[in-house]
């Protein structure tokens, strides 16, 4: 048999290798989604602890400058290689150097803990994302992958941390996707993202672990005054995404400019914190706030809530505690969509939804999965209120974003035309 005839017999059955590689990840994805969906069940069952901890011992409150010293000096003594937390799970696709340290995963988680137990305002998609990615990256370790297999692995484990996490594996997956790079979406990778996604929501949820459920009760008709206010009120989501980005950041320079010791910053940080939240004599700005976001959808709320939420998660997160931005960009979207009831005629658990992930959108430029989130968590019936509200919360967010090592890969305005290649950190201008 001649080479041509051996090429084209393999070229008859071309899909022989394509079923090696799609068992190859199987595997691959099955071992990454058990470790990082135990991992999420674990985190989530420590951070219901804490709440319930602190919310029946208000006085543990008065803890958080020590707990902040605590974070601060465990990160500066042992943690100094992962301190960048996602944006180092960035740095690490765009230019591979060396493997994530392990000691991210136990760092993050116990930071995260602390200040939510003591009564710091964050997230958890943050920590999740960065467990994932810890866990995938001794994949590739121990199994000598190559940069290119490296890289979807690193896909991989920040798509099974969001999914197992939240609960919602289609947004995982195309969240890892989307995140990576403004305006691209490398599909070569989507295989295995959606695959760790599935298995680690699926581990996650053998533990029993449950996640919160939101309804929206209305959805308006499709009419074209409807729609346009969904457009306004994506305007205002994304006009808040920017405002919430630019807030932690200008929180985090600020720390870093005045206080030179790495450990202080976070124990004056919770003084701030612990003073600000026993004068106003309450714990709705605090945490992840879920009881805030759930009310959201059928009660009104406070015209200012959605502020005070950006200002404690912000200046939280710029001091120094750990944890992720999302949940409380629920919050602040949801509680915002509350608000704009007394300005666009829409329902009012419609418009909580709508800026539940639109602003989320927004914060981390990634609309495709947001809409997704949407439907996944709401139902199909809101679905294009919700991707309308998303794509345009992503236009007015401008060229900022809570991760400020993504790189823009297509711009999202001729505006912004000269602005591709950059990473956010380096972009001077905003719409």
């Amino acid at each position: 048999m001649t080479i041509r005839k051996i090429k084209q017999f393999l070229y008859t059955f071309q899909q022989v290798p394509l079923l090696i590689y799609l068992l190859k990840w199987i595997c691959i994805c099955l071992l990454l989604g058990s470790v990082a969906g135990g991992l999420s069940a674990f985190f989530l069952e420590s951070l219901a602890w804490a709440t319930h901890c602190r919310e029946n011992n208000l006085w543990i409150i008065a803890l958080l400058p020590l707990g902040g010293f605590v974070i601060g000096l465990s990160y500066h003594l042992y943690g100094k290689s992962v301190v960048k937390g996602n944006n180092l799970i960035l740095e690490e696709y765009y230019n591979p150097k060396k493997i994530i340290p392990f000691k991210m995963a136990p760092l993050v988680l116990f930071g995260t803990v602390i200040t939510h137990l003591l009564g710091g305002s964050a997230g958890r998609e943050g920590t999740a994302v960065q467990i994932g990615s810890a866990v995938a990256d001794q994949i590739t370790k121990y199994f000598k992958c190559s940069n290119r297999d490296r890289r979807i692995l690193l896909i991989a484990g920040i798509s099974a941390g969001f999914a197992s996490v939240f609960g919602t594996p289609l947004a995982g997956c195309v969240f890892a996707l989307e995140v990576l790079i403004i305006g691209r979406i490398r599909l070569d990778a989507i295989i295995p993202s959606l695959m760790a996604a599935i298995f680690a929501d699926y581990f996650c949820a053998i533990w029993d672990v449950p996640h919160t459920h939101y309804h929206i009760a209305t959805v308006a008709e499709m009419t074209p005054f409807n729609l346009l206010w969904a457009l306004l009120a994506g305007i205002l989501f994304g006009l808040t995404a920017l405002l919430f980005s630019k807030s932690t950041h200008f929180w985090g320079q600020l720390f870093k400019n005045k206080i030179a010791y790495p450990p202080l910053r976070p124990v004056i940080g919770g003084t701030v914190l612990a003073i600000a939240i026993y004068a106003m004599g309450t714990t709705k700005y605090i945490g992840l706030g879920i009881p805030t976001i759930v009310e959201s959808f059928s009660h009104p709320l406070n015209s200012y809530d959605f502020l005070l939420k950006i200002l404690f998660t912000s200046f939280t997160l710029g001091a120094g505690f750990k944890g992720g931005e999302v949940t409380p960009l629920f919050y602040i979207g949801a509680a915002l969509g509350n608000v704009l009831i007394w300005c666009i005629p829409l329902p009012m658990g419609l418009l909580a939804g709508m800026g539940f992930v639109a602003v989320f959108a927004g914060a981390t430029n990634t609309p495709i999965a947001c809409s997704i989130m949407g439907i996944e968590l709401f139902g199909i019936e809101s679905g294009v209120f919700i991707a309308l509200a998303c794509c345009t919360a992503y236009l007015f967010s401008g060229h900022t974003g809570i991760y400020a090592s993504q790189i823009i890969g297509s711009p999202k305005h001729m505006f912004f035309g000269r602005e591709k290649g950059l990473p956010l950190s380096k972009v001077k201008r905003t719409p």
